[in-house]
């Protein structure tokens, strides 16, 4: 059975009522993952300023970089729906709205694993050998991308499996 189906059958929904819900359920994921990208920025503009900058490698310059441009990304792709909502407002085109905000709260949340896994990278190279950074940094981008993706797309996949009618 389809989303809209079920949800006009079992919640008594009509299709206005599920698209205002579903914009609301995205933005309060929106609010979380902007905090946690927030601090994490906040976190990586500081650090060229520290005395210990000094110090690092260019292979440690390199890493901070790129982290640094992808937790800017992961803040712009997460804060993007809220320029599209105040730019498209009382346009009467939510659904749009509501799908063009999962994909670009998608792509944040990628950007943001990667930031993320770009930041203990940083960290652990600067604190720990080679031997401990590639072993803490693969462990990292697997928890995150099984937690985040492999996880709930692995539901997904079954429960489209279980809805496609048999031939």
């Amino acid at each position: 059975m389809r989303d809209d189906e079920w949800n006009k059958r079992v919640r008594g929904e009509t299709e206005y009522e599920r698209i205002d819900r579903n914009m609301l359920e995205l933005l309060q994921e929106l609010r979380v993952a902007q905090t946690g990208v927030q601090i994490l920025f906040a976190f990586l503009l500081t650090l060229p300023f520290t005395q210990r900058w000094r110090t690092v490698t260019s292979f440690q310059k390199d890493v901070y970089f790129v982290t640094l441009l992808l937790a800017a990304a992961s803040t712009a792709f997460i804060i993007a729906p809220v320029a599209h909502h105040r730019i498209l407002f009382r346009r009467h085109d939510k659904a749009h709205l509501v799908s063009v905000a999962n994909r670009l709260a998608l792509a944040g949340l990628v950007c943001l694993a990667l930031a993320m896994t770009g930041a203990i990278l940083l960290i652990t190279d600067v604190i720990f050998d080679q031997a401990v950074v590639a072993v803490v940094t693969a462990l990292t981008a697997a928890v995150f991308a099984v937690l985040w993706f492999v996880v709930p797309l692995i539901r997904r996949v079954q429960d489209e499996r279980r809805e496609s009618p048999k031939k």
